[in-house]
């Protein structure tokens, strides 16, 4: 099934859509996105991603190019394509054209706002039953990571050399410090304790990293947001990682070493079970609460 997609105003099938090779996003990196969540045709945390998203354009000085209604009814049409349907949704803006390959910003441009989406189950029971493995990589990635740029070479790279070492997600550390995955936030369970690393500027602040916080303190679970080094990670009774694709996703080996009994541990169990009811609300009421 061929579906539209919105570029720059107008729905047309992707094999129709075409844009300026001086458009910065492909000359420079210069632009943002967001994936947001689609279960049975619901908008999972919608406010929330675009929230995030005129975070992004705040902070690579693009002023935002729509209203949160806006969005939201461009995202309505094109998700009604898959009527009740689990779906990944995309947005992107980028700077704009401009006339030729210049570094300074152009005054007069207009942004290129790019809408697509596409059927998205659940993650695999697999990752569910089994969990992932992840290995630890030094960060070398820029020193603003809580914008989501489309400049992702970094993560690429990090993600491709974790794959030659037959893992899932690199875990990527800086200073000592554990703060994320390549695409993925990072929570550890330490003697009943439920930490993550606290938002800066060295991670992306995760839609369903925040729910997950929610959810601890709805559940009474004992958390907290602070730093993780890497020997936490060593010592860790369970490691998750969590993400719009992944959701919250068990890690059962760190470095070829298993962590905990190399089994899902039995909180992230009990958190899976409120993340999969929170989808369920979703799914029947329209709201994840």
């Amino acid at each position: 099934m061929s579906l539209n997609i919105y570029l720059n105003g107008e729905y047309l099938p992707k094999e129709q859509a075409t844009i300026s090779v001086f458009d910065r996003g492909f000359l420079f990196g210069d632009g943002v996105y967001e994936v947001i969540p689609v279960y049975a045709g619901k908008l999972f945390r919608f406010d929330q991603h675009i929230e995030r998203l005129n975070n992004s354009l705040a902070a690579i000085l693009i002023k935002p190019p729509l209203l949160l209604e806006e969005w939201r009814g461009i995202a309505e049409q094109l998700t009604a394509q898959l009527p009740g349907r689990d779906q990944s949704l995309y947005l992107q803006v980028t700077r704009g054209s401009g006339h030729d390959r210049e570094h300074a910003i152009p005054r007069d441009i207009e942004p290129n706002l790019l809408a697509m989406t596409r059927l998205q189950g659940s993650p695999d029971e697999k990752i569910k039953s089994h969990g992932v493995s992840v290995v630890t990589l030094d960060d070398d990635r820029w020193k603003h990571c809580n914008i989501k740029a489309i400049t992702l070479l970094p993560n690429l790279l990090a993600k491709h050399r974790a794959k030659q070492e037959r893992a899932d997600e690199a875990i990527l550390i800086r200073d000592g410090k554990a703060h994320e995955g390549a695409a993925s936030n990072l929570f550890i369970v330490k003697d009943g304790l439920l930490i993550t690393p606290p938002k800066s500027d060295m991670l992306l602040p995760g839609i369903t990293r925040d729910l997950v916080l929610e959810l601890a303190r709805h559940s009474g679970t004992a958390h907290c947001e602070a730093d993780i080094h890497a020997d936490d990670l060593e010592e860790a009774d369970e490691i998750w990682i969590t993400s719009s694709s992944k959701e919250i996703a068990p890690v059962i080996s760190l470095n070829g070493n298993p962590v905990g009994d190399g089994q899902p541990g039995p909180i992230w169990k009990n958190f899976n079970a409120l993340f999969d009811a929170c989808k369920e609300r979703l799914r029947i009421e329209g709201e994840c609460r």
